[in-house]
């Protein structure tokens, strides 16, 4: 039995916050690049919004 302290670990890039590899991730730990199905989502917004270059269109309420 290992100890959760040796499992390899990743920053996702959305979120910046580290994560476990998990049992599910076993056989394309490689290609994993989020933490969580929200962050896989939201990673085209957080990219926009930290490009001031990109103007983007709102709608007005």
């Amino acid at each position: 039995m290992h100890k959760k302290s040796t499992l390899p670990q990743k920053l996702c890039p959305v979120c910046n916050r580290p994560f476990n590899w998990r049992k599910k991730w076993e056989r394309h730990w490689e290609s994993v690049r989020y933490c969580s199905q929200k962050c896989r989502r939201t990673k085209n917004r957080i990219r926009v919004s930290e490009n001031p270059s990109v103007s983007t269109n709102t709608a007005k309420l």
